[in-house]
Order: structure tokens, then sequence, then C-alpha cells
């Protein structure tokens, strides 16, 4: 496995495949060729979709800075790699192809160019959560300690960045009201729903709060400013509201916070590597789902759960997501995924305090319920992926023609 940093990464939203991924692919491209050429970008599948809503072109066009750029829309065109490919083109005066490159944004901002073969640096030699539980059985170390024994000496300074980066995201959204950017006309609600929750109490006012957190969070990604990604854009909400909760509620220090971050790094890493984090490639399970079981393994570990328990919490997380589709209403990443990352926020809170009731030892493994998200999304059909072309995406302006 890679270094869990690619599960973490600091940009601007809305969208992790089809924002950052496109930007940092232009970005790259454009290191390659002449400042006065002018560029062609095609985009097929997802990103042809609903990249528009999720502002790729616009992500594209400012990574290439002065340069002339067209697109070119292919949504029914899906490449056999992945369904977030676009296609690069730099042409010269006289209309001579100078360079091309096919890329492909396989989620959580990371991208991978066709034909290249170089493989990333491997920092975990274990690759599957069975492997990592024995392990830490004969050790007796945490998931955190697992995680700093194998990456690089800043990874505290690396995930304390992270950690300041959502606690801003939390601050602006909740100071920041209005309208969302795009054509639905949402609201932002993450101001008033933590004004009420300052009149509410117990259990209602905790839970109140944990909405509160992720819905600033994901507003702040639907408006296009900076989060960092835990593990997609879209789902960027659910971690830092359970840790920020927590933070708060129990008077936890920031260094245990930050060694929650290195555990839920890690689970991310293990979905990323063994399934997908991509709605376009697996629907909004591998987003929501990754998200809800990062912050429940996170949120078990602070209530002081031991490895089986939060190994119990991250599988709960995910299996009760298992099916979820990705359908965005027009292509923004608003409706339903702003109120995704707070329903998933309180679930991780419900799945760690349930796996801390157990002894840790249940039936369906993580690794199980990975295997069985990814044939999931495999098996689902390409309207119910991040193409905005069935679901609620597809009832919803069905319903508006006939007002």
């Amino acid at each position: 496995m890679k270094t869990i940093k690619e599960i973490y990464i600091t940009g601007l939203g809305p969208s992790s495949s089809h924002t950052m991924g496109p930007r940092k692919a232009a970005l790259a491209f454009k290191k390659r060729i002449p400042k006065d050429a002018r560029i062609t970008v095609t985009l097929y599948g997802s990103l042809a979709a609903t990249g528009k809503g999720h502002f790729t072109d616009r992500a594209i066009t400012h990574a290439f800075g002065s340069m002339e750029v067209q697109f070119d829309w292919q949504p029914k065109i899906v490449l056999p790699y992945h369904p977030n490919a676009l296609k690069l083109e730099a042409f010269g005066k006289k209309n001579q192809l100078l360079a091309e490159q096919t890329v492909y944004s396989i989620g959580g901002g990371s991208i991978v160019e066709e034909g290249d073969v170089t493989s990333p640096p491997v920092v975990y030699t274990l690759g599957s959560m069975t492997e990592i539980l024995n392990l830490l059985d004969k050790t007796g170390q945490s998931f955190w300690e697992f995680v700093f024994e194998h990456e690089s000496a800043d990874i505290a300074d690396y995930l304390n960045d992270t950690w300041q980066v959502m606690k801003k995201a939390i601050k602006r959204g909740l100071e920041n009201e209005g309208v969302l950017p795009g054509g639905l006309h949402l609201p932002r609600k993450a101001a008033s729903f933590y004004t009420k929750s300052q009149s509410s109490s117990g259990l209602i006012k905790h839970t109140n709060k944990i909405f509160a957190y992720a819905l600033a969070v994901a507003e702040e990604n639907a408006a296009g400013s900076e989060i960092c990604t835990a593990p997609t854009c879209g789902s960027c909400g659910v971690l830092p509201s359970v840790l920020n909760h927590l933070l708060k509620t129990y008077k936890i220090s920031e260094s245990r916070i930050i060694k929650a971050l290195a555990t839920a790094g890690l689970i991310g890493n293990l979905v990323k590597t063994n399934g997908s984090v991509s709605g376009a490639e697996v629907g909004c399970q591998g987003e929501i789902g990754t998200a809800c079981s990062m912050a429940s393994a996170a949120a078990a570990q602070l209530l002081g759960g031991t490895p089986g328990q939060i190994e119990y919490a991250a599988e709960m997380g995910m299996e009760h997501h298992l099916g979820l589709t990705c359908d965005p209403v027009a292509g923004l990443v608003q409706i339903p995924c702003i109120e995704r990352n707070a329903m998933a926020g309180a679930r991780a809170i419900d799945c760690a305090t349930y796996a801390l009731l157990s002894d840790g030892k249940h039936r369906i493994s993580f690794d199980e319920v990975i295997d069985t998200m990814t044939q999931t999304g495999h098996d689902m059909m390409s309207s119910y992926r991040e193409t905005s072309t069935g679901g609620l995406a597809k009832f919803h302006s069905l319903h508006r023609l006939k007002d």
C-alpha cells in the first residue's frame, strides 16, 4: 500500500475526482508544452457527464492560465481503465500536434497517466486488515502506532496540517450563510443547525452538533473553498465532524486527534487499495461509505476501543452503506451529497458505540465488506455511478419538468 498522505489531500472543492484530479493532470501537462500552445481537452464518461456541475472545465482552464483551452465532452464514451478519463492535446501555431496524454482521475484527487509503468513507493508491505490485525495481536500495538512506524518521519506534522485545514473549514462553514453556487439555489444550513443545537440538550444536542460540523465542511466544499479529502471531496465533512465533536465533548487532546487521523487514514488506504473510493467507479458507497468507515474507526479508538473493536466499527461503517448510489442532482456536489455527510457523521458515532459494547468479535470482516462493496459497485448500472442519469438526479429532473 502507498502512503496515507494520498487519503488526505488539501485543495479546492467541490470534487476530488472531477476538480482536483483534472487540475493536477492539467498542471503536469502544462510543464511539458510551450507557453503559446493551444489546448484541447476531451472529457470521457463520468467526467463529461457531470463535469460542468463539478466545475471540471473551470479547474482545468484555471490550471492552464492564459493558454487557449477548448473542451470536447464525450459522456457516452467510457475508456476501459476508469470512468473518469481525460485526454490532453497540445497544438502548435500550424495546428501540428505537439503532445498528448490520457489521464485517469481515480478518486481522492489521485491520477494515473496512461502508459506510466512506474510504481509508487510501497509504504506498507501488509495489504489487508486481516494481516494487520494478526501483526498487532503479536506486537501489542494499536493501528496508529503501526502507521507511525511505517510512514515517513514527517507524518505527524502532515496529519496536524490536515487537521488544521479541517478545523478551519468547520469554522468558516459555521459562519458563512447564503446560497451555494450552481443552479439548485441551495441555501447553506450549517450556521442555522449550529445555533439550534445550542438550545437543545442530551443526545439531540450532540447529534445536532455533528450535523452542523459535517454540513459546515460539506457546504464549504460545494462552494469551492479549501478542504481536505477524507477520502474524497464529496465525503470531506464526515471525519472532521466526528473528530471535532469528540474533541469538544470529551476534551480530547490534539495529539490524540492526530493519532485518530492516522488510524482513519489506514482504513481509507485499505479501501482505496483493495476497492475504490471513486463514486464514478463504485457509487457513493465508495465515498460516503469509506468516510463513515474511517470516522467510525477513529471514534472507536478515541473512545478507548481495542484493535478488534476498531476494526468492527470500521466494518459496520461500510457495511451499512453498501449499495449506496452516486446520483448528484444536476451534477453538483450538493444534493444528496451534503446531507449524506451529516447522516454518515452521526452513523459513525453509532457504529463506534455499538462496537465498543461488543467484545470486537463478529462474523463479517472488514476485508470481506470491502470486497463486497467493490463487487456491488461494479455490478451497478453506470447511471448510478456519478453520471447524474439515474436515481435522485433523474427523478428530481422529471418532477421539475412536470411542475
